[in-house]
Order: structure tokens, then C-alpha cells, then sequence
């Protein structure tokens, strides 16, 4: 017989790191499956994706675009997690980063003699950004550590609040001509991609990447310090293993709180604004193709390793691109289902193992 008992050792170190890998492969032969069932061909569709998303140096790094947002989104809930802080609002702290970021340029700007350093200028807009993105956090934070009010619940309400402010501005003040969409940012508000320096480096031609993707990487190392070589750190994961234990330590909780909650709005939010300065260069309704949602699965199948949030967002930020490429076009979003549907049943082994009893 096979049975399940309840692990009462450490899980060993290497069944994180497989029971992910499984996750995305069982994902990836499940939905082959289906795809047969309904006259497809996996292998066909398996080898286009490839092509698609990993081909080439030009569509690698629209990859690596869409992959820069996931990145940051996926640190924000992974240091919420840690903290067992359930944050689902990092789809609306995607946006007031955004909006910080645009706020800058459009409101604040102006006020200032033109010719300003484009670092100046992108600095403004980051620290806008975080700002942004911790200021939404900040609400369900304080809701939760004052009032023990469900964070599930106020972070999720608050994307829709986020994305209905941001549609205010765009449709009344700053609309462009009536469009949908804020009027172009000035260059010196663009992140700097490798496809401007093409008419020096050839190589760089048709090259989309940006330098949001060097935010995302320091901010991996960051979060991996935080969680892993500092006092605070060690407060969070204390927090999130046992909070009567750490109440018993003397650790103060309703702070931890607040500053975790805000930490993963402020990710988020610098989230946002690399993807207004780095890709559209403007605010517009639609810029994220659901980020914020992504972004925990990534954190969960990363098993909350801020390292192991840069591949697996690379992974889902292909699954975004094929999402444009590949028919069916709900192929993609099929995988992430799937993948989320593994993840959370791989689960269980690292709370049980399999053990064979004979009879």
C-alpha cells in the first residue's frame, strides 16, 4: 500500500527544486494532452512556442521584456509570503507605481527648467514608483495589523480601486487628444534599451531589452539579503513560521507588518513604472496583461526563493509572449492554470512522504 505520513523531519533540499521542475513539466504534458484530444499537434505547437519566445537573441529579449515586471512582482509576494501576509493586491500596486512614475513626468516635470539629467529624471520616477506602490500597501497593511482585518480581501478590492484612479486621470486630465492613453513621455523619462545604441553596436538592432530588467536582478539580491542575512529577515520568516513565538520573543508584529506589506508594494510599484518608462513610454488603460496575478504564482512555484524568482519569471513572461503567437491563443493561459493546479498538489509532498507498506 501507499501511504502518507506527515513529515516530521526537515524537507530535504533538493525536493523544492524538483517538485518545481515536475510542476512545469506535468503542466507542459497535460496540456499537450489535451491539445491532442482536440486536433492539435503538441509537438508542432511545442517546437513553435520554442521558436517564439527562446529562437533568437531579438525574440529572447522581448522575453526577457516581459519577464522584468514578473520579476519584481514575483520578489513583492514572495516577501509577503514569507510572512504568511497573503498579499493579492499586487496587480493594483503595479499600478499606483505606475502612476507615481507618470505623475512625475506629467505633473512635476513642468515645474522644473527643461533639460533636466535623464538620471535625475528616472531616479524621480522610481522613488515616485515605490512610493506608490508601498502608499496602496499601506492601507490593508494597517487594516490588518491594528484591526486583524483579512489582507486577501483588502489587497484584492484595492486592484479594481487602482485601476479606476488610473483610468480618472487618463480619460479626464491627461488625456491625449481624447485617447485612452496619456500623451508620449518625454525621452529623458525613457529607461535606456540596447536598441539605442544600435547605430554603434549593430548587434543592438531590433534589441528590446531595458534596464528594468537590472532592477529586477538587484532587487533579487536585495530581497535575498533581507530574507537571508539580516535581523529583519529573521523577524518575517519567525513571523510567518510562528507569531506566538515571536509575540513570546518580544518581536513587535503590528511594525513587521506594516513594513513587509509595504516592502512588497514598493516592489510592485517599481514594477509599474519600469514597465510605463521601459516599454510604452506612456499611462495608458491596459499595461499590465494581469502581472500582479502572475506574479504569485511565480513566488509559489519558486517556493519563495528570491533567486529562483528570475528563472521561473522568464518562463512565464515566454508563456505571456506566446500568448500573441501561438493558436490556440488560450494555450498559454491553459499552462499557467495548469501549472498553478501543480504547484499548489506538489504541496504535498513536501508536507508528507510516500512511504510503501506491504501487506
Amino acid at each position: 500500500m501507499l501511504i502518507f505520513e506527515k513529515r516530521v523531519e526537515d524537507v530535504p533540499k533538493w525536493l523544492p527544486l524538483v517538485t518545481s521542475i515536475g510542476s512545469v513539466v506535468g503542466a507542459f504534458i497535460f496540456s499537450g494532452f489535451i491539445l491532442k484530444l482536440i486536433g492539435g499537434q503538441p509537438l508542432v505547437v511545442g517546437q513553435y512556442f520554442f521558436e517564439a519566445t527562446f529562437g533568437s537573441w531579438p525574440v529572447f529579449s522581448d522575453t526577457l521584456v516581459k519577464a522584468t515586471p514578473l520579476i519584481m512582482i514575483g520578489l513583492a509576494c514572495t516577501v509577503a509570503f514569507k510572512m504568511k501576509l497573503w498579499n493579492i493586491g499586487a496587480e493594483g500596486q503595479f499600478y499606483a507605481g505606475a502612476f507615481g512614475a507618470s505623475w512625475v513626468v506629467l505633473e512635476v516635470l513642468p515645474l522644473f527648467p527643461s533639460g533636466l539629467p535623464k538620471v535625475v529624471v528616472i531616479a524621480m520616477m522610481m522613488v515616485a514608483g515605490m512610493a506608490g506602490g508601498a502608499i496602496w500597501a499601506f492601507v490593508p497593511a494597517y487594516l490588518k495589523a491594528r484591526f486583524q482585518i483579512n489582507e486577501i480581501i483588502t489587497t484584492l478590492m484595492l486592484n479594481y480601486v487602482a485601476v479606476l484612479w488610473n483610468n480618472f486621470w487618463i480619460f479626464d486630465r491627461w488625456s491625449d487628444a481624447g485617447f485612452q492613453m496619456t500623451p508620449l513621455f518625454d525621452k529623458s523619462a525613457w529607461l535606456p534599451r540596447l536598441a539605442d545604441y544600435a547605430q554603434s553596436y549593430r548587434m543592438f538592432s531590433g534589441i528590446t531589452l531595458h534596464v528594468g530588467v537590472i532592477f529586477g536582478v538587484v532587487a533579487a539580491v536585495m530581497v535575498w539579503w533581507i530574507l537571508e542575512r539580516s535581523s529583519w529577515g529573521y523577524e518575517i520568516k519567525l513571523i510567518g513560521d510562528n507569531s506566538e513565538a515571536a509575540r513570546y520573543a518580544g518581536i513587535n508584529i503590528t511594525r513587521n507588518i506594516v513594513f513587509a506589506l509595504m516592502l512588497s508594494g514598493a516592489l510592485a510599484g517599481l514594477a509599474g513604472m519600469s514597465e510605463v518608462s521601459g516599454v510604452v513610454h506612456r499611462l495608458q488603460e491596459r499595461i499590465s496583461p494581469g502581472y500582479g496575478f502572475t506574479g504569485i504564482i511565480i513566488a509559489w512555484l519558486a517556493k519563495l526563493n528570491p533567486f529562483a524568482v528570475i528563472p521561473v519569471s522568464i518562463l512565464f513572461g515566454a508563456l505571456i509572449l506566446a500568448g500573441r503567437e501561438i493558436q490556440p491563443s488560450g494555450l498559454p493561459l491553459m499552462l499557467q492554470g495548469f501549472i498553478l493546479f501543480m504547484v499548489i498538489s506538489s504541496d504535498v509532498l513536501l508536507r508528507y512522504k510516500i512511504v510503501i507498506r506491504r501487506g
